[in-house]
């Protein structure tokens, strides 16, 4: 193959050859011979336009394009470049509408109204029909710039990104957000800790731990603009933040902005999209969640994905009510009552209060249920759930049942097998694994997985040196992410990775992601990402397309990577060669820049990688303006 400084160059003139023994050489062996010359051409040919990688990779790594011309991974647009020009060349996917600058197709309001307000089921995910999936690109904001970097995103955002000033009004007596000429500054304030979320998250460590490494990943239920998560991550804890798009403009988008894991989400009918047993910490600051209505079946789902041990924490509304009543404008009764009930579903969850103090209240999940069965006897409410999968849970309802813990033979077993401390358990083989629950998966398996990821990512950054340069990256998704490989390969690099495991998998590995002390979600990539657009700076394709390969239009998939994506943004494909040039041809109709370059062994092999560029491209300067729509 040739390698990236090489040329072909067809010039040379045929050439007429004379020798006696051809005479002898019969018709058939004359066509056989043309034939193979042809094919060794032709395929020579096509070889030629596939890169392949210097054996050094410690040094840059050139990209040509069929045209000559490098490709860049680098980001150009970032706080001195104002100036946007759109290309003038004509593609075949449209721009879509501006309107659609931050169209969350499975969240549209539009659609959201025809559904029932009850229990909020209106706010779920309500997918488009086929017929009404756009086949449009999905601009940018005029102005918009790559984010700030991490650590400094975490207190700024570009005005243009988010155009929407509604929060620094509505929240502006709790520090969430400030106006600050071009950007929005974060001062980390919340509803509940108006003094910074660094001093809140002091004050919950003076009731628990959260040092020794034995709380990893933790979960914010109605996050505002995630400030609890964001300053957690200097304590080494990765948190799953989630709210619906409603009323509070953007609170998501902000959170995304600023570098930080978010979902659009919201605790209704369905069970929300994580395994069960996935979480050391769950958190609730004022998040509005009723948790003592229908059964106490939100306390119940929260029991759910927690992991044994685990802890929940509430402030706000009903805690420390005979301080804040009148601030609250509820009366002593009403939230006497509320907290009554809250603590009942508690207890009929066997958690254990730890401590109430001030404005933060804490329960702790049981290590496991033998105590829980046998207290239980007498007053079943509500009942164990019947034998089921607890891990299902793409559009699956709520139970107002309790989840059962793995079995255990003595008090002291932690269901399910006891995890490492972290970073131990980043590369340890997870229970689930070792305790043969995940059928054809076993600790071997395991164990070669994270080597080969590791081999990979080496040679990610041989191609694209952007990936070894701090901030360049900072919010990445792994679309296809099997046992959390990928992502464990670059937990040493600043930046996040929101690894998906498709509903369609063979297997649903998720729980072992969250067991290394990752963070997921499930998706079915036939369907729109809870997630605005823009979110990611970074999207790993792994096998993806063969998964979905008659279950769904491969364009479709495309348009929503390149919704999600930020303009600048990189994509890597892997997949078998037919598939990647299938790809090329839509991306290059998408305006991306890309590549197909050889597998890490080698030419022989017939998966590829495409490395692609997302162009940046925006709205007309004409649409520079505060937006007046709700978010």
């Amino acid at each position: 193959m040739a390698g990236p400084n090489q040329q072909y160059h067809a010039t040379s003139k045929p050439v007429t050859v004379n020798f006696p023994f051809f005479k002898k050489i019969n018709l058939y062996t004359l066509l056989l011979i043309l034939f193979l010359c042809t094919f060794s051409y032709l395929f020579g040919s096509w070889r030629n336009t596939i890169v392949s990688i210097p054996c050094d990779p410690s040094k840059p790594t050139t990209t040509v394009t069929e045209e000559g011309k490098s490709l860049d991974f680098a980001t150009h647009h970032r706080a001195g470049d104002l100036d946007v020009t759109l290309t003038s060349e004509v593609r075949t996917y449209p721009s879509c509408n501006v309107n659609l600058s931050e169209y969350t197709p499975c969240e549209d309001p539009k659609r959201s109204f025809k559904f029932s307000r009850h229990q909020l089921i209106y706010e779920e995910r309500h997918c488009p029909e086929k017929g009404e999936i756009l086949k449009c690109r999905i601009p940018a904001p005029y102005g918009y710039r790559n984010p700030f970097t991490w650590p400094a995103s975490r207190d700024y955002a570009w005005y243009n990104n988010v155009p929407h000033k509604h929060l620094t009004v509505e929240k502006a007596v709790q520090n969430w957000i400030r106006f600050e000429g071009d950007r929005f500054r974060f001062p980390g304030g919340g509803t509940m800790f108006p003094n910074g979320a660094d001093a809140y998250i002091d004050d919950i460590e003076r009731l628990i731990d959260l040092k020794d490494g034995s709380i990893r990943t933790a979960i914010d239920t109605g996050c505002g603009v995630a400030s609890w998560g964001a300053y957690l991550l200097s304590r080494n804890v990765l948190t799953m933040s989630f709210a619906p798009r409603d009323n509070h403009e953007a609170q998501v988008q902000f959170a995304l902005e600023r570098g930080v894991p978010a979902l659009i989400g919201i605790m209704a009918s369905k069970r929300l999209p994580y395994p069960s047993r996935a979480f050391d910490m769950a958190h609730c600051s004022r998040c509005l969640i009723p948790w003592a209505a229908f059964g106490g079946q939100y306390l119940i789902e929260v029991d759910r994905v927690l992991r044994p041990g685990g802890y929940w924490i509430l402030s706000g509304p009903p805690i420390n009510w005979k301080t804040h009543w009148k601030g609250w404008d509820r009366t002593e009764d009403d939230l006497n009552d509320e907290q009554n009930k809250i603590e009942t579903v508690a207890n009929s969850l066997c958690w254990k209060k730890l401590v109430e103090k001030d404005d933060i209240a804490i329960w702790q999940k049981p290590i496991n249920h033998l105590n829980c069965k046998v207290n239980r006897k007498i007053t079943q409410n509500p009942p164990f759930c019947p034998a089921n999968d607890p891990d299902k849970a793409w559009y699956t309802n709520m139970e107002t049942c309790l989840t059962n813990l793995p079995e255990v033979s003595a008090n002291q077993d932690v269901a399910g097998g006891e995890l490492p401390k972290w970073p131990e358990r980043l590369n340890a083989v997870p229970p689930r694994i070792s305790r043969g629950t995940l059928e054809g998966i076993t600790a071997e398996t395991f164990q070669k997985d994270t080597a080969l990821w590791n081999r990979r990512v080496s040679y990610y950054k041989a191609v694209n040196n952007q990936l070894e340069k701090p901030g360049r990256y900072r919010n990445i998704l792994d679309m296809n992410a099997y046992l959390g490989g990928f992502a464990a390969a670059l937990i040493n690099d600043p930046l996040w990775v929101m690894n998906v495991v498709p509903v369609q998998a063979k297997t649903n590995t998720l729980g072992v992601i969250y067991e290394r002390g990752l963070i997921g979600t499930y998706q079915d990539w036939c369907e729109a990402m809870s997630t605005y657009p823009r979110t990611y700076d970074f999207i790993h394709a792994d096998s993806v397309f063969i998964l979905y390969d008659g279950r769904c239009e491969m364009e479709d998939i495309l348009l929503e990577m390149d919704r999600i994506l930020r303009p600048e943004g990189n994509v890597i494909f892997r997949d078998d060669v037919d598939v990647l040039v299938k790809i090329k041809k839509i991306t290059d109709r998408l305006n991306w820049n890309s590549r197909i370059v050889d597998h890490e062994d080698g030419p022989h092999q017939r998966e590829k990688l495409l490395f692609a560029v997302k162009s940046y491209w925006t709205a007309p300067a004409d649409h520079q303006k505060e937006s007046t729509t709700s978010s």
